[in-house]
């Protein structure tokens, strides 16, 4: 019979089985306050305090309410608490409690996902949910993206054919269209970690450097998504990463513009990483003197070095106590330190030299810009010996070392700029332009590629077995089917050859690809036809051409060898544009161009022009759309910048790249003198104080040293 007993009254039987510190009390005090007590307890009648009873089933229920009292929500005296008395001997009362605890059957997680999605149906409303729930708002939202699972992995999970860790990690992200992706690819698999790092793939963790540099308000409001981890702390990816790293790349590009103002060096050139090794590749380092010690810095040294062989003889006195020694020994190394930071002073950078210098401005892993302290040149620096007695000139300012001049690339002229760096008239492309048309460019390659699967075959078997030996070769290729690092990231102008390649994927025949297990797709693979395989081969080496050669603006030989054996027509898969092209050049540019392409006629109906106008007419002109002379428009036709032609200069079908003995390519000659200049320089040659002037190295030879 059930009757109820004053909270007062009721006490925890020693018999209650249920004796775990884990019993989330605080939920059910909360749930209790919103809906009352749903079960009786069971109670036996105790002698001590008289009229009490002892709780052996109900013991979470009897601390919840104890709890709601401590918290001043109920009356202990008052409140009454539904109860059903039993009456036997301590084993009988012992079996009751066990078999009352052991039936109680908990919600499984889909169970769970299932009723909290019910009742945030009727309230709308998840901070009433979870409070009415005695839960956190987390964890009722984390409950909610379970209910949100692809079907087939919400069911496995409500099947318990997967663990509620491996339903969490596909619930990583809301996109249930890569949840599907993955549990095509991974469903055999239980490793929550896994799955969490395949859907991690092509996406960007929250606290990534280009994330915090960008931040995400910035990042949602150019249109990115992130996909909340509700699962675990700092796991959110940005679905988006391309935008992150366009608004990464504008934010560092006009903060080494400022820079570049500002300290007038050669150039900054933003990376996206705090390492410079591989962007340095092909740049000398340019290592700077130091000034020279100012009176009071070698007045200092002297008392340091005073002072230190003072300390030392103290040391050696045998009745010193330890504590003296201690102290006497932290001195000695406090005064070393301060004396080392003296001879380490920091270098100067000459105002002479500021102009064939440059740094890189680098990204921390805590997304802050941090310009490197490591000066490089694109050409190696050299100090003219300046006239005078020891190679210094009469009156030279003390600490100025570079009276005598500077020579830039040893006893030869500065290079000249390779033709396709280079606009029409002469103007230096923008590093961003160059990138872009290298990339574009590459797509045409990758495009002519595909129809010559044999050509592709052969490109790949060689790259892979000659890189083994060569690894500082650029082939051009990633080939392993990794995709290639891009030197510009962003949104790029569509172009034919882009399009191409995504229609011949499309084209490909990938019915292998839909079995789960890698044995049933290899063997289905193995199943295709040889022109189907041959397709794919084609495909993955297309997709694995790299734009340029690392951070350098140099093409690739390799690359454009396999141009000039396809005959590749750039003209064909490529025009200039307003947006690929001409708004991005200087309105001199375009005039030389128009004077090439035209005369000085054409040129002259544009002079007057805004620089916005004559782009939108040069859009047209060399889109084959204006009415002008019929060799204007076939010239116009067929132009396209340096930057995107495929210059073989071992093709024996161009006569101005054919090799020749007896005429030496100047780029290699100038290389080469310099080199055995290098060996052929003798002590007498340099200035004594040498190992203080401005010099270069190569990086490699520098870290080989």
């Amino acid at each position: 019979m059930i009757q109820t007993v004053k909270l007062s009254k009721l006490r925890l039987s020693e018999f209650n089985v249920r004796t775990s510190d884990d019993l989330n009390i605080d939920q059910l005090a909360a749930d209790i306050g919103a809906r009352g007590i749903l079960q009786n307890l069971l109670v036996t009648p105790v002698t001590k305090p008289r009229g009490s009873f002892a709780v052996f089933d109900g013991g979470r229920r009897l601390r919840a309410l104890n709890l709601r009292a401590d918290r001043g929500e109920i009356n202990p005296d008052d409140f009454d608490v539904p109860v059903m008395v039993l009456k036997g001997d301590d084993a009988t009362l012992s079996e009751t409690s066990l078999a009352a605890n052991f039936h109680q059957l908990k919600m499984t997680p889909a169970e769970e996902c299932r009723a909290f999605q019910h009742f945030l149906g009727t309230s709308g409303d998840i901070d009433a949910v979870a409070k009415r729930f005695g839960l956190t708002r987390r964890f009722v939202e984390g409950r909610l993206r379970l209910a949100s699972l692809a079907t087939p992995i919400f069911e496995a999970l409500s099947a318990n054919e997967i663990t509620l860790d491996v339903a969490k990690a596909y619930a990583s992200t809301e996109n249930q269209e890569k949840q599907l992706l993955i549990w095509n690819a991974y469903s055999s698999y239980s490793n929550a970690d896994t799955i969490r790092r395949a859907i991690a793939n092509e996406s960007m963790k929250a606290n990534d450097a280009v994330a915090l540099l960008v931040g995400e308000d910035r990042y949602v409001e150019a249109g990115g998504k992130v996909d909340r981890d509700l699962f675990s702390d700092g796991g959110d990816r940005w679905v988006n990463p391309e935008i992150a790293q366009r608004l990464a790349a504008d934010i560092m590009e006009t903060e080494a513009k400022r820079i570049g103002e500002e300290s007038g060096l050669a150039w900054i050139r933003p990376i996206a990483s705090s390492y410079t090794h591989n962007a340095a590749a092909g740049l000398y380092r340019a290592l700077l003197p130091q000034p020279d010690l100012t009176e009071e810095q070698s007045a200092r040294l002297g008392e340091i070095e005073d002072r230190h062989a003072v300390i030392q003889s103290e040391m050696e006195d045998d009745e010193l106590g330890d504590d003296a020694y201690q102290l006497l020994d932290q001195e000695y190394d406090r005064l070393a330190e301060e004396a080392q930071a003296i001879h380490q002073r920091v270098p100067f950078l000459p105002d002479e030299i500021k102009p064939l210098v440059g740094l890189f401005l680098t990204l921390t892993p805590k997304g802050e810009m941090l310009l490197d302290t490591q000066y490089y040149s694109e050409q190696p620096i050299r100090r003219e010996a300046p006239a005078g007695e020891d190679g210094a000139a009469d009156g030279e300012e003390q600490g100025n070392r570079f009276s005598g001049g500077i020579r830039v690339g040893g006893d030869h002229a500065p290079a000249a700029p390779r033709p396709e760096t280079v606009a029409p008239g002469g103007k230096p492309l923008s590093a961003r332009l160059y990138d872009e048309l290298a990339m574009q460019r590459r797509d045409i390659l990758a495009a002519c590629i595909l129809a010559h699967p044999a050509l592709a075959l052969d490109y790949a078997l060689f790259t892979m077995i000659d890189d083994r030996n060569h690894h500082s070769v650029h082939y051009g290729t990633t080939i392993r089917a990794r995709a290639p690092q891009d030197p510009m990231i962003g949104d790029m102008p569509t172009t034919r050859a882009r399009d191409y390649l995504a229609e011949a994927h499309d084209g490909l025949d990938a019915s292998w690809t839909e079995h789960k297990s890698e044995v049933d797709r290899f063997e289905a693979f193995r199943a295709l036809d040889d022109d189907s395989k041959a397709a794919w081969l084609a495909y993955i080496v297309a997709m694995s051409l790299e734009a340029k050669a690392g951070y350098s603006n140099e093409q690739i030989p390799l690359q454009n060898r396999i141009a000039s054996i396809l005959e590749i027509d750039t003209a064909a898969w490529w025009r200039p544009t307003s947006e690929n092209f001409f708004d991005r050049v200087s309105k001199g540019s375009i005039l030389a161009l128009l004077n090439d392409v035209g005369g000085a006629a054409l040129t002259a109906r544009h002079a007057t022009l805004k620089k916005t106008d004559i782009s939108v007419s040069c859009h047209k002109l060399f889109a084959g759309e204006s009415i002008v002379e019929p060799e204007v428009k076939e010239a116009a036709l067929a132009w396209v910048p340096d930057a995107m032609r495929f210059l073989d200069r071992q093709s024996e079908a161009d006569p101005e790249f054919a090799p020749n003995a007896d005429d030496v390519d100047d780029d290699t000659a100038t290389v080469g003198d310099e080199a055995e200049d290098a060996d052929a320089t003798t002590d007498a040659d340099l200035d004594p104080a040498a190992t203080d002037d401005v010099t270069t190295q190569d990086d490699h030879e520098a870290v080989d040293a």
